[in-house]
């Protein structure tokens, strides 16, 4: 699960929990927000072992992206499994693994920050492509005192090899929430996020409680490498996305050469609340007939009847064309937090009746066929 949809995207949602804050960036009734101010936490430096490796990272990634080449991987023996690793760390026993580095994810003029935390985990708490790690923060759980604070879940933004393509890295989207005084105005530390707060000001080298991993619904097909996939997001429900495109447009995998089409529907305020933007418009350059990539900026851009524009209203400009390619097997995904779907699944069923099809029955056979693939919260 990604920790967050982008502030005021695609619709707008009351917030009373941490558990909603991770996901939802959303201004609701509980004036919970997210701070565009710099934090010192995001000032990184640290020991010659972390930066080494993030330095290696960012060698790698700025390679991969300049070229048309793919990146070699390794293990691959990270490809043998024939079943996905399920909760190899519980909450009672999780991982302890180290922070590699926290970066800024957005422009400076996005509404609120969000952050690229890259984990080293040593290779011992492997994934696959769309499955979720947990994070115990650290601190006394305030509802049950003398017991540790409850697991947040949070969707993997890199494929099973992680950014440093070795296996032995895992990155994170995370988007910093913060509560902002009704009445006054003023920030509340003590009712910020609490998981998300710890990322975003975690520095190189500093240790986090892992579980996981869990989840097997978004974890991507690949029986069929030439399938059509259609992925849509609201601001960091994007990072399972990004570990489907790394594995089909930028590593060398030897058993997965996909040749299928990827299309991704992006939907957050503006153009600096872009996420991996750079990632993504490397491959439409380099994959023109095998990657879309559209874009919904509320704050900038308009829909046809001249109001914002969310990721609904892009579904619908292309409606016909996505009826056509789920008729014909595409799996589509949607990832975010749970108040997205309402509008999306209006949309698909005004389209569905304009079709002259029931969308109920059509539901029920995409997700009959498994085509049909959800996770929000």
């Amino acid at each position: 699960m990604a920790t967050a949809a982008a502030s005021q995207v695609a619709f707008s949602a009351p917030v009373g929990s941490d558990r909603a804050v991770r996901s939802s960036g959303i201004q609701g009734t509980n004036s919970l927000s997210f701070s565009n101010k710099p934090r010192t936490g995001t000032a990184l430096s640290c020991e010659s072992k972390a930066v080494a490796r993030r330095s290696h990272v960012r060698k790698v990634l700025c390679a991969a992206v300049q070229q048309s080449s793919k990146v070699s991987v390794v293990p691959l023996d990270l490809e043998s499994a024939k079943e996905p690793p399920l909760n190899t760390y519980k909450p009672k026993g999780p991982y302890t693994a180290t922070i590699v580095s926290v970066e800024r994810a957005v422009g400076p003029n996005a509404p609120g920050e969000t952050c690229h935390v890259v984990i080293d985990h040593g290779g011992n708490v492997p994934y696959w492509e769309g499955q979720s790690y947990g994070i115990i923060p650290p601190g006394e759980n305030p509802k049950k005192p003398g017991n540790p604070q409850n697991v947040r879940l949070y969707s993997i933004a890199s494929t099973r090899y992680g950014d440093s393509f070795d296996g032995k890295t895992a990155s994170l989207c995370v988007r910093r929430a913060v509560y902002y005084d009704p009445e006054t105005g003023k920030e509340d530390p003590s009712k910020n996020g609490v998981c998300s707060n710890f990322l975003c000001n975690s520095k190189p080298g500093d240790k986090i409680q892992l579980t996981g991993p869990s989840g097997k619904i978004m974890l991507l097909p690949e029986t069929d490498p030439n399938a059509t996939h259609i992925m849509i997001a609201t601001g960091t429900g994007v990072a399972p996305y990004r570990g489907y495109l790394r594995r089909m447009f930028m590593e060398d995998v030897p058993n997965y050469r996909f040749g299928g089409l990827a299309w991704l529907f992006l939907g957050v305020a503006n153009s600096d609340s872009l996420l991996y933007d750079e990632e993504f418009t490397s491959y439409l350059k380099q994959y023109p007939d095998n990657f879309r990539f559209d874009k919904a900026l509320s704050r900038e851009q308009k829909n046809k009847s001249g109001g914002k524009m969310y990721v609904q209203d892009k579904i619908e400009e292309y409606s016909d064309e996505i009826f056509k390619l789920l008729d014909g097997g595409a799996h589509i995904y949607f990832c975010g937090l749970k108040g997205m779907m309402p509008g999306i699944q209006d949309t698909l069923k005004k389209v569905a009746e304009q079709r002259g099809e029931s969308w109920d029955q059509k539901l029920s056979q995409l997700k009959k066929n498994k085509q049909w693939h959800v996770e929000v919260y």
